[in-house]
């Protein structure tokens, strides 16, 4: 989709590590969860790292289909195993665990995939500022992917913390 400012894989994944760090101290904090906040940046940081090489497609694209999401999965998967390969042995160990999801993070990917699903919420609101009608549906479709998300951390983070995404700077400083 055409979009108002470029955004890469690195900026993406420090904005989803920041959102789902919070989302864990959310859920810990105030709703007595037990997870494991720094495990989950670090996951989120890394969990599109395969995009380096594979690329990204446009949701609409990878999710057309089973067959189309199968593909794009082989075809991370792929890449994924390529830049794990690159790694010297003696790091490969260390890295294995974060780029290669591991059963016992199965509730920590969780959280991970909420925040990356708040920050397409955020980057639709951004384009939708920025007067570009593009996102305009993708906005409707995130929004009720993320309503139907049924967590108190993701609905605290939600009510208290998206409004401010819609604000302008001066606004932000008043």
């Amino acid at each position: 989709m055409r979009s108002s400012y470029p955004e890469n894989v690195q900026e993406h994944g420090q904005q989803i590590a920041a959102i789902a760090y919070g989302l864990a101290v959310i859920k810990n904090r105030l709703y007595k969860g037990k997870l494991d906040a720094d495990r989950i940046a670090t996951l989120s940081v890394f969990h599109d790292a395969a995009e380096v090489i594979a690329g990204d497609l446009p949701t609409p694209v990878k999710y057309f289909n089973k067959k189309t999401k199968k593909g794009f999965d082989e075809i991370e998967k792929f890449a994924s195993e390529r830049l794990f390969e690159m790694l010297p042995e003696k790091l490969k160990e260390a890295f294995r665990p974060i780029m290669f999801k591991q059963k016992s993070d199965e509730q920590l990917w969780k959280y991970v995939k909420y925040a990356d699903i708040i920050c397409n919420y955020i980057k639709c609101l951004e384009e939708l500022k920025m007067g570009n009608r593009e996102f305009e549906k993708a906005y409707r479709t995130v929004k009720a992917r993320l309503g139907a998300i049924d967590d108190k951390a993701v609905s605290y983070f939600i009510k208290n913390f998206i409004p401010s995404f819609s604000l302008t700077l001066d606004e932000l400083n008043s």
